[in-house]
């Protein structure tokens, strides 16, 4: 086993031993079997996991738990700093500086001279230099830019559609009114209504419903609303009412499979003039 003490608890520095912890379950000689097995890819997913309790812990108000997700949170970009280093690209350091640069470049109304009186000013400020730096990276990879660069494909898809559909919008393609969304959307459903009355083939009502879905989306953000904090208020919302109907069947003896669809409707009414 590799001879490579922790620096001690009462450090100073709390991410020094948390960089330290990281190399150690790296090290060949000794380390985590599971963690040496690891790369970005199968990382990945945990970290997009790990980012989705960070949300829940605030969307709960629980500071404590809020706490320790964020560790988790911080713990996948040291391993992902750890896996760099190890092949020579980049370390934590360089991560590190890299956003403190970033955020300096970006806040010239805080870091140099540039005077910035409201929120909304500096949006438009910020938005320009991401801009600016996307056009840079598209001439250096010899392409032409689009206002669409940058939304990354990762993202979950209520979300990508959110900033694909903002990014069209600050060039003129957008609906000023919600009533011209609304309207779109009822297009979408009458499109998928035809599919479905006509046996259309799954690829075809699949497609509608990703369009009806866009247009949600967009009714969202033209009402100032973000549609994936909207549909956890959704799921949480129907988690607590379904859970209400479960408990009251258990009292008559029964579970939820046994009950007709007209008696959970009935309770699921009820619920719902429970939580008023």
């Amino acid at each position: 086993m590799t001879d490579s003490p922790l620096p001690p608890s009462d450090t100073p520095s709390g991410i020094e031993r948390l960089l330290a912890v990281m190399a150690r379950l790296r090290d060949p000689e000794g380390g985590c079997p599971w963690d040496l097995e690891q790369s970005f890819r199968t990382i990945a997913p945990h970290t997009i996991e790990e980012a989705y309790e960070v949300a829940d812990a605030i969307d709960r108000g629980d500071m404590a738990e809020l706490r320790d997700e964020l560790g988790d949170l911080l713990f996948q970009i040291v391993f992902y700093a750890q896996l760099a280093d190890e092949q020579g690209d980049f370390d934590f350091e360089s991560v590190a500086s890299g956003i403190a640069d970033k955020m300096i470049r970006r806040h010239p109304h805080v870091f140099g001279d540039v005077s910035v009186d409201t929120a909304q000013e500096m949006t438009h400020r910020w938005e320009d230099q991401k801009a600016a730096e996307r056009a840079k990276k598209a001439a250096a990879d010899g392409r032409a830019g689009s206002v669409l660069d940058g939304v990354t494909g990762g993202l979950p898809a209520l979300t990508r559609a959110l900033k694909l559909q903002k990014r069209a919008a600050r060039v003129g393609f957008d609906w000023t009114e919600p009533a011209e969304i609304l309207d779109k959307i009822e297009e979408e459903i009458g499109e998928l209504r035809a599919e479905l009355e006509s046996g259309g083939p799954p690829a075809r009502i699949e497609d509608e419903l990703g369009d009806l879905a866009f247009a949600l989306v967009n009714l969202a953000r033209r009402l100032d609303v973000d549609p994936e904090s909207a549909l956890r208020g959704t799921n949480a919302k129907f988690d607590r009412r379904f859970r209400l109907i479960e408990g009251w069947l258990a009292e008559t003896g029964r579970e939820p499979h046994q009950a007709t669809l007209d008696e959970m409707e009935a309770l699921w009414r009820r619920a719902k003039a429970t939580e008023g």
